[in-house]
């Protein structure tokens, strides 16, 4: 049978913010989709943390392509994991979807990341693998930038998938 996604909590920025965090995650769930629908107000990269722990425990895998180049990279013992290997429009809204496995469960935690911009006409595509080295469940979800804000209008959806 299908699952059954179940949203947790949405957000509307009325005004630039520099994160979004989710917190009091419930650990009813299988599995937690994110939803975000982003525009910035300088063009930075993204970045994702859990329970905020700032700590070099995470790791990345990424793929990212624009039509006229390609690339890969990877790091383990990062601070965070990145969430837009490129940076989010300012005028143009990016897609970004987050898969959360298990994340109420004592393993590692990993996400995948499927990310599509517009880029004035010339699309970019990028996608990626993120480990939470912790066995912690995850109760906090928080979307940050080193510098810069999301726009105003930016929306972020959480979502709980139950296996039906």
């Amino acid at each position: 049978m299908p699952a059954t996604f179940e949203p947790i909590a949405s957000t509307t920025l009325s005004s630039a913010a520099p994160s979004i965090t989710f917190s009091s995650i419930p650990g009813t769930y299988t599995d937690l989709r994110l939803v975000l629908v982003a525009t910035t107000t300088t063009g930075t990269s993204c970045y994702l943390r859990f329970n905020s722990d700032t700590g070099t425990n995470y790791s990345r895998t990424e793929l990212y392509a624009n039509g006229s180049n390609a690339f890969s990279s990877g790091g383990s013992s990062q601070a965070q994991i990145s969430f837009l290997v490129n940076s989010i429009s300012t005028t143009i809204p990016t897609f970004v979807t987050a898969d959360i496995f298990s994340y109420a469960g004592s393993t590692f935690k990993t996400c995948l990341t499927s990310a599509s911009q517009d880029e004035n006409g010339s699309g970019a595509v990028g996608r990626f693998v993120g480990l939470w080295r912790s066995t912690s469940a995850i109760t906090s979800v928080n979307l940050f930038f080193y510098s810069g804000n999301f726009a105003t209008g930016t929306t972020a959806t959480l979502y709980g998938i139950k296996a039906a």
